[in-house]
């Protein structure tokens, strides 16, 4: 079978057994604050495992693509090294909401496996959950006496809580599993050693396919279970495994799912994969890299698809890492110097034609972004060799067996080099800044004949690790529910006051701040979400205490409000407010993005889709996909349409509850990356004109947007422009503040008929004087040169220079420096100068007095700072430094003989 045809069986099998199939989520988690990534198929489905949300159907089935780069056999770096662990992977499973539960999950399971699949029943084993007396939990019998109607008593492992009791996270839904393991080792060597013993023992050829998790349990914060009050069923099946079982191979990446990338790799490249290389063989190290790019191409396509571009923190930054990985690889192992890593997204996305479509959709950007990617970090990685070899340098190794000291990162006394050994915390420096893998730095010390200290590496990112669970970190209560009913009804579309109660509050510290999260059982305020950001407002309680609510969000399917405070009671009714103005600016801004959207779609091209949005009451900021800059007249032609589109006063045509095919099929615009149900809210602005699934707020008519006004246009990453635009009250006062500043130039220039070409010569007239002042500058240090050329005293095979400068600036100074350096030879000159009240201290020294004495400019200048009050570091033979005390520069040039005395 086909990769194809074994998916489109598994989801055949369930429908079959009255499942309904639903599409994937995006691979992007939104409205959920505990993920950044759909790392499972439940996820989705998680409000519903809450009981925060009723299930549409009681029994679901899909395949899920998932993203996983951390945890217990997922961290990145092992990725390509073994044949079964990936990065994005394809999770195929069906859920019951209440429905059914172990006996029809564990018989649908082995049906589908050897009777649909006819995978031999001797070579599967089944795990089932011992029991665990700390827990006060009972062995799993009753799934143990399933399995042993269809498995060998011999073939039915105990499992400890450790791989056979399934936990969402600290808190949350659990319950015990069982696991299904396959046995793909030869007969012979199953003959020698019995599968029972290689049962989730890390083996390469006794894997896990499958695992039906039984939910049963709610984990409170303190540890306890409470028995949830419906039970489920969550089951996972790595598609990447079973297609692999299936056909026989011995790696996941030997399957059709992986080679027609790897063959196309392997083509490009002028190398031959050997999917049977082991560590040490010659070719195992480019066998990894094939590995690599054809796993990671899969990770960092979904995601850029689905909406999340690569960046510098938090999702983004776990892209562009997998992405830099991959390309590492791409350059170090297999060879290519130029952008080759993008040229697997077309193979990729004619692969998953029909499967999950949104990348086929939108290949040509997301090739796009990867190139840019790829063009920026080669440029990186060549400045991270580069300072590689500066630290590195033989020349800056001071004398044998003493430390080589650098000013990488602005610090010139860290020991890079000692003995031939690279510290670690540098090594550390070129991961973490310029992506370089450990082994790369590896590498170059060896060919320098050096070693690098790996336990101050390992440190060193253990410590970047702490620090970052540390700025994380969040204690949350569990909630206390005051209401069973925990269904919360949104009125906000139709008012921004409602008489509520409070169904459940809890307790977050976060930062040393304390906070309560509160849901109600009917709320008008938004939940942050689509860009807008959530309502503030007041909760009035009956006894007349007012709560301010800082933030509203989303968690799970509910809508949760942030306050600092709660009174004693909170049981009674509540009015809830949200405050008026603010929502009324925040509405104008989000119909004006509507109505921006509309309008490049017009001038830039159909091709303009929404990739990121920001929706607040100041402005509005708007993300979109294009490949240049938007000119100024293209911007005013933008303005123009948006404005007119406001003047002529368009109601608001809301539509809520439409079926989504029925929405899409009326040419509705859908946003790449959200994830939809069956039914839609429609937002329209003209049928013609602005069309687009929404669930934000919105003005009545347009004209209460006001005026619009667009402020700023820049990039974001590859192939994404941004626009910042004002509206309403803060575009008036814009425009009266840009007018009043005309006025003002206007004043200063004596109103001048044309000011633009009045303040243009004005600019022309200063660059004429500023270049005749450089000029005057150079002159006066030519003359100093050989002033103080002359004025060179000889200490110990060293002409001395120590003098205060009237130079006006850093850069006068520097070049006075280089230019005594190009006629004195053995040169140790220090100068030091007065800019308006700050001191300024320069040091250069000849090379080959850095050499032959020890010298170092960098060490120099920063014992003389302490002078002045101050710091500064440089390199071997030149430094600078500045400081907060002029008084001290007469004793810093005194100090500075002592160096050579």
């Amino acid at each position: 079978m086909t990769a194809t045809e074994i998916r489109q069986a598994f989801l055949d099998f369930f429908v079959s057994k009255g499942h309904v199939i639903v599409p994937s989520a995006p691979i992007v988690i939104k409205n959920d604050p505990t993920l950044m990534f759909t790392n499972a198929g439940m996820n989705q489905f998680k409000d519903i495992f809450l009981g925060e949300a009723a299930a549409k159907a009681t029994r679901v089935a899909d395949t899920q693509r998932c993203l996983r780069v951390s945890g217990k056999h997922n961290d990145l770096e092992e990725v390509g090294i073994d044949t079964y662990h990936h990065t994005m992977f394809e999770m195929l499973g069906n859920w019951s909401f209440g429905d059914y539960f172990k006996k029809e999950a564990i018989a649908w399971s082995w049906e589908l496996l050897t009777e649909v699949y006819k995978l031999p029943k001797d070579r599967l084993y089944v795990t089932y959950f011992e029991g665990d007396n700390n827990e006060g939990l009972e062995k799993d019998t009753e799934t143990y006496n399933l399995w042993k109607q269809f498995v060998d008593e011999a073939h039915i492992l105990p499992g400890n809580k450790k791989d056979n009791f399934w936990e969402m996270g600290e808190t949350g839904p659990c319950g015990p599993c069982s696991e299904i393991h396959y046995d793909s080792r030869e007969e012979g060597e199953r003959l020698k050693v019995k599968g029972q013993s290689l049962v989730n023992a890390d083996h390469d050829q006794v894997i896990e396919i499958w695992n039906n998790v039984f939910m049963q349990f709610n984990r409170l914060k303190g540890g306890a279970l409470q028995p949830l009050p419906a039970k489920h069923v969550d089951t996972g099946m790595g598609f990447e495994r079973l297609v692999r079982v299936l056909q026989g191979k011995t790696s996941n990446y030997d399957t059709d799912v992986f080679q027609p990338m790897i063959q196309f790799i392997a083509e490009k490249s002028g190398k031959t994969y050997n999917s049977a290389a082991k560590p040490g063989d010659a070719d195992w190290n480019e066998a990894v890299a094939m590995r690599v790019l054809a796993d990671h191409i899969r990770a960092i396509s979904f995601a850029i698809a689905d909406g999340q571009l690569p960046a510098s923190n938090k999702a983004g930054y776990v892209i562009r890492r997998i992405l830099r990985r991959a390309v590492r690889y791409s350059y170090q192992t297999l060879g290519f110097k130029e952008p080759f890593f993008n040229q697997l997204v077309p193979l990729l996305a004619n692969q998953f034609k029909g499967v999950f479509d949104n990348l086929y959709s939108q290949k040509d950007f997301v090739q796009k972004v990867i190139l840019e990617e790829e063009v920026s970090f080669l440029r990186t990685l060549a400045a991270g060799i580069k300072r590689f070899e500066e630290i590195t340098d033989v020349d800056s190794i001071i004398i044998a067996g003493q430390s080589a000291i650098s000013s990488f990162s602005g610090d010139a006394n860290l020991n890079y080099v000692k003995d031939g050994i690279i510290e670690g915390k540098f090594a550390f420096e070129l991961s973490d800044t310029y992506g370089f893998p450990i082994d790369l730095t590896e590498l170059l010390a060896r060919e320098k004949g050096w070693t690098v200290d790996i336990s101050g590496f390992e440190a060193a990112l253990q410590e970047q690790k702490t620090r970052s669970r540390s700025a994380g970190a969040i204690d949350t209560s569990d909630w206390i529910t005051l209401k069973d009913d925990e269904t919360s009804i949104f009125t906000g579309y139709d008012e921004t006051e409602t008489v509520a109660h409070v169904v459940k509050y809890r307790k977050v510290t976060a930062k040393g701040k304390e906070q309560y999260q509160i849901v109600l059982d009917k709320t008008p305020f938004y939940a942050e979400s689509g860009g807008q950001v959530g309502d503030k407002g007041e909760l009035v309680f009956p006894d007349g205490t007012i709560v301010l609510v800082t933030d509203t969000k989303k968690e799970n399917g509910l809508t949760v409000h942030y306050v600092d405070n709660l009174p004693e009671d909170i049981e009674d009714a509540l009015t809830a407010i949200v405050d008026p103005a603010l929502r009324g600016q925040t509405n104008a801004n989000h119909s004006a993005t509507h109505l921006l959207h509309a309008a490049m779609k017009q001038v830039l091209g159909s091709h303009v889709n929404q990739k990121g949005s920001l929706v607040n009451s100041d402005y509005l900021r708007f993300d979109f996909s294009h490949f240049a800059k938007v000119t100024d007249e293209e911007l005013a032609q933008i303005e123009a349409i948006v404005n007119q589109k406001v003047r002529q006063n368009i109601p608001l045509k809301e539509e809520r509850s439409v079926l989504y095919a029925e929405a899409i099929t009326s040419g509705v615009t859908a946003l790449f990356g959200e994830k939809y149900g069956e039914y839609v809210r429609v937002i329209t602005f003209e049928d013609e004109f602005s069309k687009e699934l929404c669930g934000g707020t919105h003005v009545q008519a347009t004209g209460q947007i006001g005026f619009f006004k667009i402020i700023a246009e820049s990039a974001v990453a590859a192939g994404v422009r941004r626009i910042e635009a004002i509206t309403g009250v803060a575009a008036e006062v814009f425009i009266t503040n840009q007018s009043r500043m005309v006025d003002q130039l206007k004043d200063l220039l004596k109103n001048p008929k044309d000011l633009p070409k009045s303040i243009e010569s004005l600019l022309d007239e200063n660059s004429k004087l500023k270049k005749e002042i450089e000029k005057a500058i150079l002159e006066k240090s030519s003359g100093l040169k050989n002033e103080l050329a002359q004025k060179a005293e000889a200490i110990n095979g060293i002409n001395f220079i120590a003098q205060k400068v009237a130079l006006p600036n850093a850069e006068a100074i520097k070049n006075l420096a280089y230019q005594l350096k190009d006629i004195v030879p053995n040169l140790f000159l220090v100068l030091a100068a007065d800019f308006d009240g700050k001191p300024s201290l320069t040091v250069m020294i000849a090379e080959n007095l850095v050499k032959e004495k020890g010298l170092h400019a960098g060490n120099i200048v920063k014992e003389l700072a302490k002078e002045v009050k101050g710091g500064g570091g440089g390199q071997p033979f030149f430094a600078t430094a500045g400081g907060s005390d002029v008084s001290g520069l007469d004793n810093a040039l005194a100090k500075a003989r002592s160096f050579v005395a």
